[in-house]
């Protein structure tokens, strides 16, 4: 018999933010255990609930029992297994106990490299119920839970109490026993609005049952009606929803039947710059701020209830009044930080440690100040403005705003900075020099933000390259995967004109002005660097080859790296392309093994019509080449050099290029050589050999 089978495990109220992984990998979990023990048809559909004290999921087409089965366990190979009698080994005596056969009874196979001993038993179809709740209890274990916990007097444990199992197939129950409770049919709805249990008469009834207690079980329909809610209030009061990463899916895992009203508190609060407002509503109470048509913070907020009742003024005063000390504890830290002043905080910055090796916050502002103001000279902008920015730009470190909320630093520094009459154009580069902070995220606008921007993010590269501490793994605790990838779009995007080697040095110097001792940096962050940008590229959508060809000559000059896969893509599509590519190839493979000191090509002892030809075209190229590249007109550059493919492929084919005599030999490499320079001018196109 095929049935859908429903898996509910009831608990107390499970962490918010894990809700919703946890219920996807405990239903993977169960459906792979249930398919690879093949009680699951072909097309059986696996559907996850989640809601705040449950953990459940659905199976369609289920078998009550598994089909008999023959199964094969693969022995060691025929060739090592006899001895030269023709009698079992050792190793597959070992083998016949393991597997519970006889000799007679093994079979042969082979996989293409030899044959193989083969034992095979036929294994009749079990019940369902010998397996499901060791199923289920073995998927719970398997939980991404970092800390679980105990409950009465049991020793069973799970990241919450658990309180009621349900293991329904069809309409029967199936019986069994998971974290110390028997299986049954029955479970609860609402807290507050709904009354006695509820019981699950067959799977397919559990959705509509638990609604009419007042449950919405699934997740995402439980945040689409959330969802939808906020956006009906939000525009019935003429606002828009201030946006929150994972707000609306923390929130989904708080309540079970969804209620949205809208709170307010007092005009004066305002005061207080609004991402301080922001912050505390959505982080401390899990409220949805609202902002005016032109992203100003409003008065009101939105609160999502677990209780949708008539009468809501009860529940919208507590809300009210809760919020209140949240919003006087930010205007308090706006109104002391702002007593202390910026100037106060410069001397303590030398106190608080920025890493051992590296020296205090103190030193590193000193090392910002010195590289913001070597790029902001080389971008011709104002050194002394990008200086004053990078040394403010960790100030408000020791703020207690951000002390409270970390998340503001950057931001109050540029507030706290206006305040004390400081320029906009710094205050606005303290604000962006943490730009771009994660994927996608808006870069530094202005020279003077991006030079703040590019020392804070270099500093931290050499620094901790120079010391040692470089990423392994997955393990990046000083956050210079995101430090890199920053560099690189602030170079690439914006874009400056700025040499990453060269600002690398700069940044080195800084630290060895401090005394800081630092291993060799330059080389190893560069290739850390382009293998970032590999991924960057790639993520972008350029071809895997077009990426190499460019990235492989180690560019430094970042800017101009989209005109170059530009122009690469544009010369693929070449009929000459390939063939070119394989004779670069070729070029390079043999002038690994030639000597470094080549001479320049010498007219004089060129004797093939072959190599004539190829000296005269490399000498018509080489002008136009540097030309097209001083210009950044790569494509052209790389269409000239597209022209010079007859001339290879003849010399390739009439000429030989090691003979015995030196001087020819010498020349035809210098030749080559001379060629090679030419032809990987933009990029190196050998890379585009198949």
């Amino acid at each position: 018999m095929n049935d859908t089978v429903l898996i509910e495990l009831r608990s107390e109220e499970l962490p918010p933010k894990s809700l919703k992984p946890l219920s996807e990998a405990f239903a993977e979990s169960v459906f792979s255990a249930l398919r690879a023990q093949e009680f699951v048809a072909a097309d059986s559909v696996c559907t996850p609930y989640a809601t705040p004290r449950r953990l459940a999921l659905t199976i369609t087409g289920v078998a009550d029992r598994q089909p008999d089965r023959v199964l094969e366990k693969k022995g060691p190979a025929v060739a090592g297994a006899l001895d030269a009698a023709g009698k079992p080994t050792r190793a597959l005596e070992g083998f016949m106990r393991a597997a519970g056969v006889t000799f007679a009874q093994l079979h042969r196979a082979s996989d293409g490299k030899g044959e193989y001993f083969v034992a095979r038993r036929e294994k009749n179809g079990e019940e369902l119920a010998a397996h499901l709740a060791e199923i289920v209890a073995q998927a719970l274990r398997k939980l991404p839970i970092p800390k679980v916990m105990r409950w009465g007097d049991s020793e069973h444990q799970f990241v919450r109490p658990v309180h009621g199992l349900i293991l329904l197939h069809g309409d029967r129950v199936v019986a069994g026993e998971v974290l110390g409770l028997p299986s049954g049919r029955t479970t609860m709805g609402h807290r507050f609005l709904s009354t006695g249990e509820i019981r699950i008469g067959h799977p397919d009834e559990y959705v509509a049952r638990l609604a009419a207690g007042k449950v919405i079980a699934s997740f995402a329909e439980r945040r689409a009606s959330i969802a939808a809610q906020l956006d009906a209030a939000a525009r019935k009061l003429q606002a828009t929803l201030n946006p929150a990463a994972g707000l609306l899916d923390e929130v989904t895992a708080l309540v079970e039947w969804p209620a949205v009203y809208v709170g307010e508190f007092e005009h004066e609060y305002l005061e207080v710059p609004q991402e301080c407002l922001i912050l505390t509503m959505q982080q401390n109470q899990k409220y949805f701020p609202l902002l005016d048509q032109g992203g100003k913070l409003l008065n009101k907020f939105l609160i999502v209830s677990n209780m949708q009742i008539d009468d809501p003024a009860n529940i919208i005063r507590g809300n009210e009044r809760v919020v209140r000390p949240r919003l006087s504890d930010a205007r308090f830290f706006y109104d002391q930080d702002r007593k202390n002043g910026f100037a106060n905080r410069v001397v303590r910055l030398g106190a608080v440690v920025y890493h051992h090796k590296l020296g205090s916050l103190g030193d590193r502002a000193q090392r910002l100040g010195r590289i913001a103001r070597h790029v902001a000279e080389r971008l011709g902008a104002e050194a002394h403005l990008a200086e004053r920015a990078a040394l403010f730009s960790k100030i408000d470190l020791l703020t207690d705003m951000v002390g409270e909320f970390p998340e503001l630093q950057g931001i109050m520094g540029r507030y706290y900075l206006l305040h004390e009459g400081g320029l906009p154009v710094v205050a606005d580069a303290i604000q962006q020099h943490y730009q771009p902070r994660f994927a996608g995220d808006a870069l530094p606008q202005g020279n003077v933000a991006c030079a703040a921007a590019l020392a804070d993010k270099l500093d931290a590269l050499v620094g901790f390259f120079g010391i040692g501490q470089l990423p392994t793994g997955d393990k990046d605790p000083f956050g210079l995967r995101r430090a890199a990838l920053g560099v690189l779009r602030i170079l690439m995007e914006t874009p400056l004109p700025l040499d990453l080697g060269e600002l690398i040095v700069d940044a080195k110097n800084a630290l060895l002005m401090q005394g800081i001792p630092l291993e060799a940096v330059d080389e190893p962050l560069l290739g850390f660097m382009l293998d970032r940008l590999r991924g960057m590229l790639k993520d972008a959508g350029h071809s895997v080859d077009v990426i190499e060809a460019v990235v492989a000559q180690r560019p430094t000059r970042i800017d101009l790296v989209p005109a170059r896969l530009a122009a690469v893509s544009e010369f693929q599509r070449l009929p000459e392309a390939l063939a070119l590519a394989a004779a670069n190839k070729r070029i390079g493979n043999i002038l690994k093994k030639a000597p470094e000191d080549l001479p320049e090509p010498d007219i004089a002892l060129l004797e093939e019509e072959a190599e004539k030809a190829l000296f005269q075209r490399v000498v018509l190229m080489a002008p136009l080449v540097r030309s097209h590249v001083a210009n950044e007109d790569y494509a052209d550059a790389l269409k000239v050099l597209a022209s010079v493919r007859s001339e290879v492929d003849r010399f390739f084919d009439e000429v030989m290029v090691n003979v015995h005599e030196p001087l020819l030999r010498g020349n035809r490499l210098g030749l080559l050589q001379a060629l090679y320079a030419q032809l990987n001018a933009v990029a190196d196109i050998s890379k585009l050999a198949v």
